[in-house]
């Protein structure tokens, strides 16, 4: 359809302002299996004539197109939706036609003169005529004897004929579209799992899976972890690159420059004798082992999710294969990578701007598609803002043309058109900045952004506490209530976010330097022996938070999410709520972890389906107390050290036909 229409003088609708719609058709919206697009559009003529309008839509399999009428709203604004009901790319686009018997139609039914009812039912039949020649069957035979009947019968008769609702159905079924406008684009869907759009994370470095016995990790200790993690409510296993570890300047313990021999080095230093990006590193078991460890993952609803690094060690042996991959320094050695004053010499780029450039994208496309081959359908790709964005539109669409259930999270701490660049080319979730968004007006505002503008339409975030990388300045000097205040946040706000364990329930807060983000003694460099089992792990604590979340719709989608008002800027007030505000949850959140703050909450009753006259309850799903709350503005107390936040559902007050009363 895109740009075959001729100019027609006659067709005079016009249509614009479509949404959603992204750069002007340029990228897809996101949806999950399940979900529903709703359409809106301006639809409008000159003159005072009658619209049809109609949304239209397929799957990218299909050659038919599925037919929506769509509703008039307010000053020529039309609505419809359609069902996600496969993985895969959808189109949609609109149509609109003048409707010349529902013009007639609107007319007629304003005239009070005999005269010009009887003329005017000639000029009906005239049109029911018209359509008897686009139908068949059944529906040609009775256009053609109403027709008949318009032009014979008397007037009061005839009135009655011209108006009901058998002949407008019938004609409804039967339009004029040869003067069709429609709109010049086509707009796209990607659909993809529901772990897409709601997914629990967890992190860990299989090389520090170790029995008392050993000094490296393994995926059969992996194995072992698993229960526990499923116990704590994590639906992804994210695993950093599991690949052989490069030799050649290898650095050592905290980063340090020099490595000793019994130094593991950085997981991204990928590549060595033993091979590359296809290759697992010895000491964490065979092809074979990971195959299984991704088996009992998925046996306890687990998905294990890949890191995807492109970039290499020195040993790589892309480094003596295809030379031709990488930058070249004036001396003829391999530039190795650097952010000055930063230098990573233990890495080196690809030249993504290489005369090979072609052959260099086949070969990172096979490696997503050989780890696929493995079970793996979710990868974590490690800095994906420094490689060419036609790179990943290509991939990602290459890897999904195949495989439409693979979903993928963009690693990209920077500028935020970037970050939305990478989106709208298909990375499916996005971390976000929300690791150094503390105050109340910082997370008010960026949420707001991700939430309530089209960014949501592309754009889905991946929540992060904390990663290998980063330790907020937050974490390092708020305690347990930081720790848990941000779990909270990250797993309300967010309907995707992640941890990185154990450092995170055991509450790992010292950095290398002051005034620094990186870890003392990070598990980037070195193998951690952690126990597990102490004795004020969160471990508990996480799970009740993430069994939460499996229980409440409501939390498991980004769009619902509305700030409220509290009279004290350490306090922050948001719901999430269903469709049909059958389930709304409400959090209170003490952004202060080292004292107790109250203050008024102020609720929109409307907005929340309530009524302004009657109590309704708020019982708090992590400690399962209950309160009374009468109309919009209530008071709140929140003492750190006990729980830094509520996780209200709120409960609306029904009267039964035996007169009494409970909450629903």
């Amino acid at each position: 359809m895109k740009g075959t229409q001729k100019l027609d003088g006659r067709r005079r609708v016009v249509i614009e302002n479509v949404q959603p719609e992204i750069d002007s058709g340029r990228f897809p919206i996101k949806r999950v299996i399940g979900q529903s697009v709703e359409v809106e559009a301006d639809a409008f003529t000159d003159s005072h004539d009658a619209l049809a309008c109609l949304l239209r839509y397929r799957h990218a399999s299909e050659t038919g197109w599925h037919e929506v009428a769509m509703t008039p709203l307010i000053n020529d604004r039309w609505r419809a939706s359609f069902p996600i009901t496969e993985l895969g790319q959808y189109v949609y686009t609109i149509t609109a036609w003048i409707d010349h018997f529902f013009s007639w139609r609107y007319e007629f039914s304003r005239r009070n003169d005999a005269r010009d009812i009887a003329v005017a039912l000639q000029a009906g039949a005239m049109l029911v005529e018209e359509a008897a020649t686009r139908a068949d069957g059944k529906n040609q035979m009775q256009l053609h004897r109403i027709a008949e009947q318009l032009r014979t019968v008397k007037p009061d008769a005839g009135s009655a004929l011209a108006l009901s609702e058998t002949l407008a159905s019938l004609m409804r079924q039967h339009p004029d579209r040869s003067l069709a406008t429609d709109y010049p684009r086509l707009l796209s869907v990607w659909s993809e799992p529901i772990k897409a759009q709601y997914s629990t994370w967890y992190e860990f470095f299989p090389r520090s899976c170790m029995g008392d016995d050993m000094d490296h990790g393994s995926f059969a200790e992996c194995e072992k972890r698993l229960p526990s993690v499923a116990a704590m409510g994590f639906d992804v296993v994210y695993l950093p690159p599991i690949h052989p570890i490069g030799l050649t300047q290898r650095k050592g313990a905290n980063n340090a420059l020099v490595a000793t021999e019994s130094d593991v080095g950085s997981p991204w230093a990928i590549g060595a004798a033993e091979g590359g990006h296809k290759a697992i590193h010895p000491q964490l078991g065979t092809l074979d082992d990971f195959r299984r460890l991704v088996t009992k993952a998925r046996e306890l609803g687990i998905d294990v999710a890949l890191d995807i690094a492109f970039q290499c060690s020195p040993d790589h042996p892309y480094m003596h294969e295809h030379p031709e991959w990488f930058r070249h320094r004036a001396d003829g050695s391999i530039q190795y990578a650097e952010n000055p004053p930063k230098k990573y010499e233990d890495i080196v780029p690809f030249n993504f701007e290489c005369d090979a450039w072609n052959e260099l994208w086949q070969e990172l496309l096979d490696i997503f598609l050989f780890w696929v081959k493995q079970g793996v359908y979710i990868f974590r790709v490690d800095n994906p803002h420094t490689k060419p964005f036609p790179f990943w539109e290509w991939l990602i669409a290459e890897v999904k043309r195949t495989h439409p259930e693979t979903i993928f999270l963009a690693e990209a701490f920077t500028r935020p058109k970037i970050t939305y660049r990478l989106a709208k080319l298909g990375f499916s979730q996005s971390y976000t900045y929300f690791s150094w968004r503390n105050a109340k007006s910082e997370l008010e505002s960026y949420f707001t952004e991700l939430s309530r503008t089209e960014v949501r339409e592309y754009f889905r975030p991946n929540l992060w506490p904390n990663t290998p990388d980063i330790l907020p300045e937050y974490l390092q000097f708020g305690g347990r209530p930081a720790f848990m205040l941000r779990l909270v946040l990250a797993a309300t706000l967010g309907a995707n976010y992640g941890i990185y364990g154990p450092a995170y329930e055991l509450m790992e807060a010292a950095p290398r330097e002051a005034g620094g983000e990186e870890y003392l003694n990070s598990e980037k460099y070195q193998v951690r022996r952690w126990k597990l089992d102490r004795a004020d792990s969160l471990q508990d604590f996480i799970a009740r938070v993430n069994r939460i979340r499996r229980e409440s719709p409501a939390l498991q989608q980004d769009q619902s999410l509305h700030f409220f008002d509290v009279n004290n800027d350490s306090l922050l007030c948001y719901a999430k709520t269903t469709a049909d505000n059958a389930e709304i949850i409400l959090v209170v959140a003490n952004l202060d972890p080292h004292h107790t703050q109250s203050g008024w909450v102020t609720l929109p009753l409307e907005l929340l389906g309530l009524d302004t006259d009657r109590t309704y309850q708020v019982q708090d799903l992590l400690t399962s107390a209950r309160f009374l709350w009468n109309g919009a503005r209530n008071y709140v107390e929140i003492n750190p050290l006990v729980a830094p936040a509520h996780i209200f559902k709120l409960r609306r007050r029904v009267r039964t036909e035996h007169d009494f009363d409970y909450f629903l």
